[in-house]
């Protein structure tokens, strides 16, 4: 063996058991959005909790998700997991999340949580308020658990609300911030599952904002928030 062979780390595939190997192989590939109606569409909402912000260095500590099926939250349709994370101590994020060592020693395995995880999801886009943390924090999960990139596409929240309701609003507004504005009931925040939950619901006001004004599918949805994007300064993904 060559000496830079050990100074490499190893690939996160030799970790993986040859079930686990093969249920990454196994993964849905996600296709392009298509013209069918937003209604038709199957969308996967999500939230993830974190040791922290730093988003080269933090981790995943858990995953809520739900699903939006026929215009409506399909709630037979639920996703949650708690990440083991042996070398984590808790910092100041726990009193956000409440996710203290109890609950994470009794969580489930990284590789295990995110197989699971992407299974629930399939070749569904995916919903997320400021999205760009989710997707950035799960595919440094996923290439350092699976060695999976994550394709799937992401809509942000934070941005489709402002696009489609000019008048809410500041651009910057928060989760609370949308909430609050169309008089949506949140009985619990910072909860991975719960976060998500609530996104899915002001999801489903937007995409009614969204059909009134004449895009009625995941593409002409996407055309029109990279519209916007433009209009804004901003770049489009």
């Amino acid at each position: 063996m060559r000496l830079l062979d050990w100074l490499r780390p190893p690939a996160p595939t030799q970790h993986l058991n040859e079930a686990q190997r093969q249920r990454v192989a196994n993964l849905a590939t996600p296709g392009p959005l298509g013209e069918h109606s937003l209604r038709k569409q199957r969308w996967v909402v999500v939230d993830v909790e974190t040791t922290g912000l730093n988003l080269n260095r933090d981790l995943v500590l858990s995953i809520g998700a739900v699903v939006i099926e026929d215009g409506a939250i399909d709630f037979s349709q639920l996703f949650e997991r708690t990440l083991q994370r042996e070398a984590h101590k808790p910092g100041p994020s726990v009193l956000i999340h409440g996710l203290g060592p109890s609950a994470i020693a009794a969580g489930s395995a990284p590789a295990e949580a995110l197989l699971d995880f992407m299974e629930f999801v399939g070749d569904s886009p995916l919903l997320a308020f400021h999205a760009g943390f989710d997707q950035h924090m799960l595919q440094r999960a996923l290439k350092d658990s699976l060695g999976y990139r994550l394709a799937h596409r992401f809509f942000d929240i934070a941005e489709l609300a402002p696009c489609l309701c000019p008048h809410g609003p500041r651009r910057e507004a928060g989760l609370d911030d949308w909430t609050e504005h169309f008089g949506l009931l949140v009985e619990e925040r910072h909860h991975a599952s719960a976060d998500a939950l609530v996104t899915a619901e002001l999801a489903l006001i937007l995409f009614s904002h969204a059909r009134r004004q004449g895009f009625d599918s995941p593409a002409e949805l996407a055309q029109k928030l990279s519209q916007w994007r433009r209009r804004q300064g901003a770049p489009s993904f």
